[in-house]
């Protein structure tokens, strides 16, 4: 990409599209194209088909999707299956047609087995069922990954997919209803530390940001208690302890990548890398048996190009929450809901793919949840 190259970034006010167009700044892009739902609806292929004719973008970042946390893949089935395919379909089918020199779809680790071996290779995808929870939300990427294999394959274009572990970062969705297991726990946190310090400022503040199934900061005390009881957030009877609900046993792994080093990694790939150097790319050798498998060059099917972006390391829901205690300063207990499910217990990515293209991740933990909590709580 050059520096004045017009590039689209679909999505650009989600966590993943917002963190490409501030590195996409950073690095000195300057004809950055962005469009809002209201001003393109990318579920309407006439319409995509209008802006890719009129536009004629050269490059392209598919971070557009229809995204959420357990409750809501498993409550919205219909709406993350239908919607995430008919944007895929409408961006990537245009984005041939008018002669995009290269694209970035952006799926989900999501897209691997619930059973599947750890750590997650590419070449473990579609080896046995997903997991029920977000099923129809992996299919979609599953077939976005798969669309762009195979209009690179038939037609020769330069379509790449890379999955992004789990990722946190400015501009995360906070809503407790439809949130990731991270963004909700700062959250809860937050607001336990304040109902522990009887902090009804920071309260009140809180909910006039982000309202409650319609509950803000106006409503009367009961009002708001009672909503932050339903969603886990209360103080125990018998010591007035303050207490945050946490769904499932704790036991489930996790891995977390700052949003911002996904974003680097993104326009590092866009940049250096085209479909080409993944097809014929040398796997690592196995750590069980230091043997390497024939390059994908040498093969009769080419598949499994998709990238994974990690960081390789995990940590427990249990683990991460006291992360978070610790790092916001909340006093109380945590209750485990074991009646609530777990999901997958364990999601880790093998991204000794993208090393041996050049890139790995600068960002820890810690680190991040303190950078993502200070830029919740900032005013």
């Amino acid at each position: 990409m050059n520096k004045d190259s017009k590039i689209y970034v679909a999505g650009h006010r989600g966590l993943v599209g917002s963190a490409i167009i501030k590195d996409l700044i950073t690095k000195g892009y300057s004809n950055i194209i962005t469009r809002t739902h209201h001003e393109l609806d990318l579920t309407s292929q006439e319409q995509v088909a209008s802006f890719f004719s009129v536009v004629k973008p050269e490059y392209v970042f598919l971070a557009a999707a229809k995204v959420g946390g357990i409750v809501a893949n498993n409550t919205y089935r219909a709406d993350f299956i239908y919607e995430n395919l008919m944007i895929q379909n409408n961006v990537i089918y245009h984005a041939y047609k008018n002669n995009v020199k290269k694209l970035l779809f952006l799926g989900s680790t999501c897209i691997y087995p619930k059973e599947c071996p750890q750590p997650m290779k590419e070449e473990y995808l579609l080896t046995s069922p997903l997991e029920y929870t977000n099923e129809p939300y992996a299919i979609a990427k599953i077939a976005g990954i798969k669309m762009c294999e195979s209009y690179n394959l038939q037609y020769n274009t330069n379509f790449i997919a890379v999955q992004p572990t789990n990722l946190y970062g400015p501009n995360d969705n906070f809503d407790l209803e439809k949130s990731h297991v991270l963004p909700a726990l700062i959250r809860k946190v937050h607001l336990g530390k304040a109902l522990e310090s009887h902090d009804w400022e920071t309260i009140r503040k809180d909910l006039n940001t982000l309202p409650i199934e319609g509950v803000d900061g106006n409503a009367s005390k009961e009002a708001i208690l009672n909503m932050l009881t339903k969603y886990g957030i209360n103080t125990s009877k018998e010591n007035g302890v303050a207490k945050v609900e946490i769904w499932g046993s704790g036991k489930p792994m996790r891995e977390f990548l700052w949003s911002e080093d996904m974003a680097d990694a993104c326009v590092y790939l866009m940049e250096n890398i085209d479909f080409k150097d993944i097809a014929t790319l040398r796997p690592s050798p196995s750590p069980k048996t230091g043997s390497v498998e024939g390059s994908l060059l040498k093969r009769k099917e080419i598949r499994n190009t998709h990238i994974n972006i990690g960081t390789g390391k995990e940590i427990s829901i249990k683990g991460l929450a006291a992360t978070i205690k610790a790092v916001v300063g909340f006093k109380g207990d945590f209750y485990f809901n074991t009646d609530k499910p777990d999901g997958t217990m364990r999601k880790l990515t093998d991204p000794s793919k993208l090393k041996q293209l050049g890139w790995k991740y600068t960002i820890e933990l810690q680190e991040g949840i303190q950078r993502m909590y200070d830029w919740y709580t900032k005013d």
